[in-house]
């Protein structure tokens, strides 16, 4: 097969075909291990086109405002705490209950200034790299605006509040698909992470209740603007597993190996139906491995995702600041040695 462009490479597995050679992006990269491998590098995407990645990833633009040391909050209203570090937790949210909800204004979709990022991107390098775009599905939006702990208990005792900020969610992002669409963009990838090691953060039965409705029409409305939609969520997906196929998306992301999720066994069983992602452990390979064993490792994912196409390869989340740069070298230089097509590993 002919050397393909990033963009036609990536859109290729979006839609479970083989292309030249398996891609390779990551959502997010430390500050650090940046700089250890490519000083100088000013963010994410600088790095991600030094180092070849398939494709450049942004974001709507949402103001911030400095509220404390470590501190800002968001346009959202919700107040993350970034410590040392470059993405936030939240420390406080803005609603504890429905007449918090009811007089709650979100960010306007369509304000002056909203997708200046997502413009330059599809100025700099439409056709050329895939360029995604980061959006939310049914479970982040209202995690940061009551924080987990507390959604968690509404989730049990207020099912018309969470109902709520789910349509809300959903109806927002909606408009931002329309507004990226319109803008060019190729698809838009969602992070709401919906479990933990030991399975979903909530019950089964809650999920289809609460947010499986709300998931369906949001990636149903990605999908009709013609965006393949990749799904990030961590931990032990089994429970929910087949609803989460069901709704529509593309791709399914990162097939978390400290969770259990055996990408064989998920790609024997879903592959006809979405492509994958994932799915080098970050949390132990790329953190404190030898580089023989992330090679070794490596090369085991590419033989189990590689086959008939339908895959991209990542770390099992993010290269994040405990990731030792050689190992994530390793990783790289392993599948360019061993990525393609046909593979022959």
């Amino acid at each position: 097969m002919a050397e393909l462009t990033s963009y036609e490479r990536v859109m290729r597995v979006l839609d479970r075909r083989e292309p030249d050679r398996i891609p390779h992006f990551e959502w997010l990269i430390a500050k650090n291990v940046r700089e250890a491998i490519c000083p100088g590098c000013k963010s994410h995407n600088d790095f991600a086109l030094k180092m070849g990645h398939d494709a450049v990833l942004v974001a709507p633009d949402y103001r911030k405002e400095q509220v404390g040391a470590t501190q800002w909050r968001s346009e959202w209203g919700y107040v993350d705490d970034y410590g040392n570090e470059e993405h936030g937790v939240e420390v406080e949210s803005p609603i504890k209950e429905m007449s918090d909800f009811e007089s709650y204004s979100p960010p306007d979709p369509h304000a002056p200034g909203r997708y200046d990022t997502v413009e330059w991107a599809v100025r700099e390098f439409k056709g050329d790299k895939a360029i995604g775009v980061h959006l939310n599905d049914v479970f982040s939006i209202p995690r940061s605006l009551m924080g987990m702990e507390k959604l968690l208990m509404t989730i049990a005792l207020d099912a018309e509040l969470v109902k709520a900020l789910v349509d809300m969610s959903v109806d927002i992002n909606l408009a931002m698909a329309k507004e990226v669409a319109a803008r060019g963009v190729d698809f838009i990838w969602t992070g709401d992470d919906y479990a933990c090691n030991t399975g979903p953060m909530m019950s089964p039965d809650h999920f289809r209740e609460l947010f499986y409705p709300g998931l369906c029409r949001v990636i149903g409305g990605f999908r009709e603007l013609g965006l393949p939609v990749i799904k990030h969520t961590d931990g032990d997906l089994w429970p929910i597993i087949e609803m989460i196929i069901d709704s529509g998306i593309s791709c399914l992301d990162p097939i978390d190996p400290q969770a259990g999720m055996d990408l064989t066994e998920v790609k024997d069983k879903y592959g006809d139906r979405v492509a994958l992602k994932g799915n080098v452990d970050c949390a132990q390979t790329l953190s404190y491995a030898t580089v023989d064993e992330v090679i070794e490792e490596t090369k085991q994912v590419i033989r189990k995702g590689g086959p008939g196409g339908g895959f991209i390869l990542s770390s099992s989340n993010s290269i994040h600041a405990s990731v030792r740069p050689e190992n994530y070298l390793a990783m790289l230089d392993t599948l360019k040695q061993y990525g393609r097509y046909p593979l022959s590993v």
